[in-house]
């Protein structure tokens, strides 16, 4: 009680004694005079005592922490990173098997992207390079628009790719499977019964002979130890091996004229006009029927420019003009036969296809064979190295092989065209293949879509040849078989020629000025039968090169 007194009392004095107004407490003002009072008022064993109070609720403020100071609420709140720490510890611990393909294929994509990143551009090799400008390439080629080219080209182009891959493929070892397939083709490659004669010059009508030409009883002998030659060249050992003038026939100045002959300005002697089935010719001469074109309509498809000239001696000039500058020029005589051809390329280099001698052909009042002077051919080589039977071919490259072999034997002079597609025995000197794969429907000359992709393997040996020689010419023969009117077969076949041409053009990119067509409709029977015969009906390629060009001026 004596120390609440003292307080009191203290208290009011204080109050008196202050300066400041009542009021200015009441809003909070801690005037500076009272404690002072207090503080005098007060006893040392209060003092005391007031400073142990004031040390305890210092401790129990120091001990009195935040919640989440604690170290239970702190626990708490570190469990889910702990939680986390944990299943990274598990995850690493796990073995390599636990994660999937897909995610090891996924790492190493970034380590490789990290490591590529990381390495300087001078540390990529030139190789490297090299193929990353590759894949670009191919990207861009992707990304242009090929409107030109159609789905159906696109994917005989594939086809072609994935033939050559296979081709550049090391062959493996021959199995048993494909030994026993090779000896059934052998066998069945051996001729049959009822197979024609092997030659198509020993299956005409007998014709009567020039008085003093080779008959079939001359001897043969030395006409066989002449033959199988190694070589175009040594084939024409016989003829003229001078390089080719051609300059002249180039220079040679003609009158322009607006459409070319229509008609033939006379017939050779020998020889009967028929009729004119679809723009050809149809003639009968030497007791069989034959089969011509004015001109051939495929040579000027897509051309800049055709235009016609008249040369001296009634011969007849015709410039096609490619859209690239090349330029094909064919030179045909009163007859209509052609004796010049060349391809004049865009730089002037000049390449020969066609080449007669003029003088022999002003001498020439007839249509005459010249294969009438030869003794028959005799072969001495298997039958499958001179007719190779397309059905039967397993590797592509056999095409090429084939077509690449020199003439069977000596070859006198280079002929005109016309003299070749007339003589049955000229054509002989060279080998043949025969495109039994195509199947043509009867009485018909259109090759089915999918028959054209069997023209790969051929197609791709001729653009062989063409790119060691351009001035090779390919012959390409329809026949038909014996079913049907013989004039309407022979306009049929000649259509079936055509088309296979056609094909070989648009489809594989053959220049037409390199093929020759010519039908034969069923005079060349390769079966012996009346009947219809899907062997009869087929298409045949020679090169003839070497009969109608002076090796000379291809080298």
């Amino acid at each position: 009680m004596k120390r609440h007194f003292r307080i009191v009392v203290g208290a009011a004095v204080g109050l008196t004694l202050t300066p400041a107004p009542l009021p200015a407490l009441s809003r909070g003002a801690q005037p500076l005079a009272a404690p002072l009072i207090l503080a005098q008022a007060q006893l040392p064993e209060e003092e005391e005592l007031l400073l142990r109070k004031k040390g305890k609720g210092a401790k129990r403020d120091e001990q009195r922490t935040p919640r989440a100071e604690r170290p239970a609420q702190r626990e708490r709140a570190e469990r889910p990173a702990a939680r986390e720490r944990e299943a990274v510890k598990r995850r690493t611990a796990e073995p390599e098997a636990a994660i999937t393909e897909e995610r090891l294929k996924r790492r190493k994509d970034r380590e490789a992207v990290k490591r590529r990143a990381a390495e300087p551009e001078s540390a990529i090799t030139e190789e490297r390079q090299k193929r990353r400008k590759d894949r670009e390439a191919v990207k861009r080629r992707a990304a242009e628009s090929e409107p030109a080219i159609t789905e159906e080209r696109l994917k005989r182009r594939k086809e072609r790719e994935a033939a050559r891959q296979r081709a550049a493929e090391p062959e493996p070892a021959i199995t048993e499977e494909r030994l026993k397939r090779r000896k059934e083709r052998e066998a069945a490659m051996r001729r049959p019964e009822n197979a024609a004669r092997l030659f198509d010059s020993a299956k005409e009508k007998p014709v009567r002979r020039k008085p003093g030409g080779a008959g079939p009883d001359q001897p043969a002998a030395q006409a066989r130890a002449e033959r199988l030659p190694e070589s175009d060249a040594a084939a024409q050992a016989r003829a003229s091996t001078d390089p080719v003038q051609i300059g002249s026939v180039i220079s040679e100045e003609g009158r322009r004229i607006e459409r070319p002959r229509k008609e033939r300005p006379e017939v050779p002697e020998g020889a009967e006009l028929v009729r004119e089935v679809n723009n050809r010719f149809i003639f009968r001469t030497n007791n069989t029927y034959f089969i011509e074109r004015p001109r051939e309509e495929r040579f000027i498809i897509d051309a800049r420019e055709v235009y016609y000239e008249e040369l001296p001696r009634s011969r007849q000039r015709e410039v096609v003009v490619r859209p690239d500058g090349t330029r094909i020029v064919t030179i045909r005589n009163r007859w209509g036969d052609v004796v010049r051809r060349l391809k004049i390329l865009p730089d002037d280099r000049e390449i020969v296809l066609v080449y007669v001698e003029d003088d022999y052909y002003d001498e020439v009042l007839e249509w005459r064979d010249p294969g009438l002077d030869l003794p028959p051919l005799d072969l001495d080589i298997p039958v499958r190295d001179y007719i190779l039977d397309a059905e039967w071919v397993e590797d592509p490259e056999d095409y090429y092989t084939f077509l690449d072999q020199p003439p069977v034997e000596q070859v006198e002079r280079t002929y005109s065209l016309d003299e070749v597609r007339r003589s049955a025995r000229i054509r002989d000197k060279v080998r043949r293949i025969d495109l039994d794969i195509i199947n043509f429907e009867f009485g018909s000359a259109q090759i089915p879509e999918s028959e054209i992709g069997k023209l790969e393997g051929v197609a791709e040996a001729m653009q062989r040849l063409l790119k060691e020689n351009p001035g090779e010419t390919f012959l390409i023969e329809g026949h038909t078989d014996a079913v049907g009117a013989e004039v309407a077969n022979l306009a049929l076949s000649d259509q079936r020629a055509e088309a296979v041409a056609t094909a070989l053009t648009n489809v594989f990119d053959i220049a037409p000025e390199n093929m020759e067509t010519q039908g034969y409709g069923e005079q060349y029977l390769k079966v012996e039968t009346q009947e219809r015969e899907r062997e009869n009906r087929r298409v045949a390629i020679r090169r003839i090169t070497p009969l109608v060009a002076p090796v000379a001026s291809s080298e």
